[in-house]
């Protein structure tokens, strides 16, 4: 497994729910850490911590990255102070759940805007400078759901079924460039995803529901072992395995049946 110890990992989303965990697992490892999201204070909590129990040096910026233009304006902030990332966590992103023409245009965009642009744009932009070095690590947050069409969370869906091709292409293309490029698809989660997203947890979701921790970890692991695509947890694993036996149909009705409940 590969030694991130004294190298910059950047992590997005590191606010809350798994951008903590990834944050935490890599300063765990002796990673100096980047942590950027919208909200400054949680992270500057976060940063404190691992500071005080790591000994690591981190660095917090407060940045929406549903604006135009923000992965640039990152990428300018982190020259600034002459860091180099060895290691990107593409971890910022949400959903959105309901009727999709029930959805305010300016939603669906700002999270189109997370979920694929700024992904998109921040993988080119350090990604270009892992390759031309000849080292680096990626790690794309996919969704359980990247694997089916999936009614009420249709745009959702839709992106992180982007963000699997991307990262598992990206993994075929970069690894002779000695980039590693890494997809994690979780499945429910105990995050604030949920709430956000405005979807209330069934009986099945709570059934499939892990810790952010042990999710974390099975990425951070997976990516420090070169892996193209890992999904997290057995039952996960079993539904995408189900998927390639079941017609698409069938599939979306599924869906639609355990997520409205």
């Amino acid at each position: 497994m590969d030694s991130v110890t004294s190298k910059w990992a950047l992590v997005t989303g590191a606010s809350s729910g798994f951008g903590v965990e990834f944050a935490t697992l890599l300063a765990q490892r002796g990673a100096n850490l980047v942590l950027v999201a919208r909200r400054k204070e949680p992270m500057e909590r976060l940063a404190e911590r691992l500071r005080r129990d790591y000994r690591i040096d981190v660095l917090v910026m407060s940045l929406d990255l549903s604006s135009a233009g923000a992965a640039s304006e990152l990428k300018a902030r982190i020259d600034a102070n002459h860091i180099q990332i060895d290691v990107l966590v593409n971890n910022a992103g949400y959903g959105l759940y309901g009727e999709f023409l029930d959805q305010s245009a300016e939603r669906l965009r700002d999270m189109l805007q997370v979920n694929i642009v700024a992904v998109t744009e921040l993988t080119r932009l350090f990604g270009s400078e892992m390759a031309n070095r000849g080292s680096g690590h990626i790690l794309f947050i996919a969704s359980l759901l990247a694997y089916q069409a999936t009614p009420g969370y249709a745009a959702y869906a839709a992106s992180k079924a982007y963000i699997l091709l991307l990262g598992e292409a990206l993994n075929t293309e970069l690894n002779p460039r000695g980039v590693s490029a890494t997809v994690l698809s979780p499945g429910p989660t105990s995050t604030s995803f949920a709430e956000v997203a405005g979807q209330k947890n069934t009986a099945v979701v709570r059934m499939l529901m892990m810790e952010p921790l042990r999710v974390a970890r099975i990425g951070v692991e997976s990516m420090l072992r070169h892996r193209s695509s890992v999904v997290a947890g057995p039952l996960n694993k079993m539904i995408v395995f189900w998927n390639r036996l079941t017609p698409r149909v069938l599939q979306r009705q599924i869906m639609q049946r355990v997520l409205s409940g």
